[in-house]
């Protein structure tokens, strides 16, 4: 497809049909739970989480050249604090409006904790997340502020922390600030980093494009081993919760098509063009993995500058997540409030509201991201923390929606952000697909 100049949506889009209907034909066949399937896993795993690693492994070098190159190509600098202010303020305002649908939704649907049968895999879970709050429940907002700030900027470039991505950006802009500075006072020596800078930035590119023409691949395995092994049982047993909050993010996304369209762009052409980045969310449930198709298609699909994409995407990792840190810490809340003799009145609402964007400060981007953020709410909250575990059977499920929200609020800050700011590339934005590519 691709020798024959097939778009890269196609593509995709072939990979991700191929996958469901191999994974069907496997799950029919052999069953999830089959000693077939168990050992066919980790092949698959091969080529799907072989993708997703080779993507995490450029995430770091692109966020860190990106940034700094914006810098050099004085796409940043005199507009930076209203730049960030606008990113994070549309991050944590929306994050905010996905918790007061994550209520309504749970509220609407009737959905109660104590319904839910709890099983050794139910209780497992909540015993691993009991364990795993500890010395994580405590931490107020000016804490979790000083995580964000590299101390040492080698180590965030190996990914160590949740907030490595967020450390990296800040790193990046330092150095960016001092070129400006250099470049003021020593204009020939400025010149040289700045050329280094670029070749550096080629490299880094061309790396970027060489693994995301892999794609295709990637989603096809993923998505066919995610069929192939899912327990249809238990999602049908837990149906109506998994209906509930695929109903509330699909009204989070249409929150987003809101405020692009608020913004003066078309709606329709966002989902035209984001569908390919937002597919592969679903499918591989990383906000980091997607962080490098992310940042390409707002770039070269969407016309958003290097500066603002690296920015919305690299912050849109571990603060505002509107799937992970919104709606799903507050569903759960709601559903478990009953089950304690809290009642769901005004003061109870509003408190979550305001924890929630709070405690979506420092969320990761991979899987997990959730749960770390439920267990800091559900703390604050008093709530059980070791409930949260009572949905492991349909959390995968669930949450290849909430990666594909994730992704999406951070590609809507930045393109609403270069659109409020004059910088968006409308010719880009509006230009037809088909001569578009993020592999390019």
């Amino acid at each position: 497809m691709h020798r024959k100049k097939v778009s890269f949506s196609k593509r995709v889009f072939t990979g991700l049909g191929l996958g469901i209907g191999f994974g069907l034909i496997l799950q029919f066949a052999y069953g999830p739970h089959s000693e077939v399937l168990l050992a066919s896993v980790p092949w698959f795993n091969l080529v799907g989480v072989g993708y997703v690693k080779l993507l995490q492994m450029i995430v770091m070098p692109l966020v860190f050249i990106s940034i700094l190159a914006a810098f050099t190509k004085v796409t940043i600098g005199k507009n930076f604090g209203k730049m960030a202010g606008s990113i994070l303020g549309i991050l944590i305002g929306t994050t905010a409006i996905a918790a007061v649908i994550g209520i309504s939704i749970t509220l609407l649907f009737g959905l109660d904790a104590s319904e839910i049968v709890q099983g050794e895999a139910e209780l497992a879970r909540g015993a691993s997340i009991e364990e795993r709050s500890e010395g994580v429940v405590d931490r107020a907002l000016p804490e979790q502020i000083l995580d964000l700030l590299p101390a040492n900027p080698f180590l965030d470039f190996t990914g160590a922390r949740s907030t490595s991505t967020i450390g990296v950006v800040i790193f990046a802009a330092f150095l960016g600030f001092a070129y400006l500075t250099v470049n003021r006072k020593e204009p020939e020596s400025a010149a040289i980093v700045k050329k280094g800078i670029d070749a550096v930035y080629a490299l880094i590119m061309g790396v970027v494009r060489i693994v995301l023409r892999l794609t295709p691949y990637g989603i096809l395995a993923i998505i066919a081993r995610t069929v192939a092994t899912s327990d249809f049982g238990a999602i049908y047993s837990l149906g109506k919760f998994v209906l509930a909050s695929y109903v509330a993010l699909g009204i989070m996304f249409i929150i987003h098509l809101i405020i692009i369209t608020i913004s003066g762009l078309n709606p329709l052409t966002y989902v035209k063009k984001a569908g390919a980045a937002l597919l592969f969310a679903f499918t591989s449930r990383s906000s980091a993995g997607t962080l490098p198709l992310n940042i390409n298609t707002q770039t070269n699909r969407l016309g958003v500058p290097d500066g603002i994409a690296n920015f919305a995407g690299s912050f849109g990792l571990s603060i505002g997540q509107n799937g992970c840190a919104g709606i799903y810490p507050a569903m759960l809340a709601v559903m478990i409030a009953p089950t304690v003799g809290q009642p769901i009145d005004a003061q109870f609402i509003i408190t979550l509201i305001v924890i929630v964007a709070i405690s979506s400060f420092g969320v990761a981007g991979v899987g997990g991201g959730a749960t770390f953020a439920a267990i800091l709410v559900l703390s604050a909250l008093n709530l059980p923390i070791a409930l949260a575990g009572l949905l492991i059977s349909v959390e995968p499920l669930i949450d290849m929606g909430r990666t594909a929200v994730n992704v999406s609020g951070s590609m809507t800050a930045g393109v609403t952000t270069a659109k409020v700011s004059g910088e968006l590339d409308t010719e880009i934005y509006n230009g037809s697909i088909e001569e578009q590519t993020v592999e390019a």
